[in-house]
């Protein structure tokens, strides 16, 4: 498989990435494991687990590293930069008509559509990654927990990595069989190209030694170093000579700069940071259009957390009045805010795949990974609430957006439409909904 086809995936998943980080995972295991059998399921999820104890979105950290994996350094930048790309013009280009021209009934009626299929794509997430990786009834526990905990109990993000790695340790230290995955199961095949070369059809299976760039080295880790230092240091001197330390470009660049680190549990776990920072500490924009941007954020592909493009370009357009300096901005709060998962990935990938037989790790990494399930069900949860109840649980059930939701997991699920169909389909309703209202 060359550089070239995995960036040709690359792009197109960026494109269809919708739903969140719970769809995004499940796309990428749907697409890497099932489809093209690129890598194993053991190995897809212990990535997955890493990237869970990062700051930063997931599933972007996910495709750098799968990237990486598969075509070293180059390959992980590819892949996460062809991740965020679309979503980084859709959403700077839609935040350009919104500060231009304001609310269109055409954007509003297609995003009035796509949001009950973003729901059954989160739904369909929790189906398959519950399938797959609740074997025990302990596992089921754990994936309760964190749905009560998050959904009832408002638990921190971290309190349950930490008590399901904990709890995890324990259990794998004296009950193993309960986290065992010796017995997991592979993907059926899906219908997708298989590369037969490999054992079992996987191009890196359970036991396929890591490639030559996978292994750790001291040189390759100065280098990472020294080239993310730049990679942050560089833009950010170029900001201060241009502006100043206080300037409004320096000053976005050092405080997402902290998000990005700050950003355990999701994009809903910090957004309300950011929108305390820049709403109410810098006022770059207003608490209406905070929300207004939250919308856009959740119908654009790429990950929820890319509505600091749309805070960094209100911030630029309410300060300057002109797009070129709203644009700069947005440019610069998304580099910002997601250069830190390249370093956290580039730099420590190659430890994160000498550690994948070490059994110490294996029980406290496969109870978080059990505990994935609640978390995406838990988002489910999250955004039904407007969805379904857009007044308020006074103003009774949206039986149309009800309706859409099923329609949609059903498609998904009974159909196995893919993921873009589905999107697609979902645009078109929202369109002819505004042909009708518009008669």
């Amino acid at each position: 498989m060359s550089l070239a086809e995995a960036a040709r995936f690359w792009a197109r998943l960026g494109m269809v990435s919708f739903g969140g980080p719970a769809a995004q995972i499940a796309l990428l295991f749907d697409e890497l494991v099932g489809r093209r059998r690129w890598l194993s399921e053991r190995r897809f999820l212990h990535a997955l687990q890493v990237c869970l104890l990062l700051p930063g979105p997931e599933a972007t950290q996910l495709a750098i590293y799968l990237g990486w994996l598969l075509h070293g350094v180059g390959g992980g930048l590819i892949a996460g930069g062809l991740f965020l790309l679309p979503s980084v013009l859709l959403l700077l280009s839609l935040s350009s008509v919104y500060a231009l021209w304001g609310h269109l009934p055409l954007l509003a009626s297609v995003f009035w559509a796509l949001k009950p299929a973003v729901i059954a794509l989160v739904l369909q997430a929790t189906w398959l990654v519950g399938k797959r990786t609740l074997r025990h009834p302990f596992q089921g526990l754990l994936a309760l927990v964190a749905f009560a905990g998050l959904v009832l109990l408002k638990w921190p993000y971290p309190w349950l990595l930490a008590l399901a790695a904990g709890s995890g340790f324990l259990v794998g230290r004296f009950r193993p069989s309960w986290l065992n995955d010796a017995g997991h199961r592979n993907v059926a095949k899906a219908g997708g190209s298989q590369d037969t070369s490999a054992p079992n059809g996987y191009l890196h299976d359970d036991d396929t030694p890591p490639p030559a760039h996978a292994k750790p080295s001291s040189r390759r880790l100065g280098l990472a170093l020294l080239a993310m230092a730049l990679a942050l240091g560089l833009p950010l001197l170029l900001l201060i000579w241009l502006q100043g330390w206080s300037g409004l470009l320096a000053t976005m660049a050092r405080f997402f700069t902290q998000v990005a680190l700050l950003s355990f549990g999701g994009a809903y776990a910090v957004l309300p940071y950011v929108s305390q920072g820049a709403v109410t500490h810098f006022g770059w924009l207003q608490p209406a259009q905070m929300l207004d941007g939250l919308a856009l954020g959740e119908t654009t592909p790429g990950p929820l957390i890319m509505v600091v493009a749309f805070v960094g370009f209100m911030g630029g357009w309410n300060a300057s009045g002109a797009l070129g300096m709203a644009w700069l901005a947005g440019l610069v709060v998304v580099w910002f805010t997601f250069l830190p998962s390249f370093a956290f990935i580039l730099i420590g990938a190659p430890y994160v795949e000498a550690s994948r037989d070490k059994p110490r790790l294996l029980a406290p990494l496969a109870a978080i990974t059990a505990m994935l399930t609640g978390v995406i069900a838990s988002l489910a949860v999250v955004l039904a609430g407007p969805v379904l109840w857009p007044q308020g649980l006074a103003g009774g059930v949206d039986w149309v957006a009800l309706l859409l939701v099923a329609l949609a997991l059903l498609l998904l699920l009974g159909a196995r439409w893919r993921v873009l169909s589905v999107i697609g389909a979902a645009a078109l309703v929202g369109v002819g909904r505004w042909l009708w209202l518009g008669l």
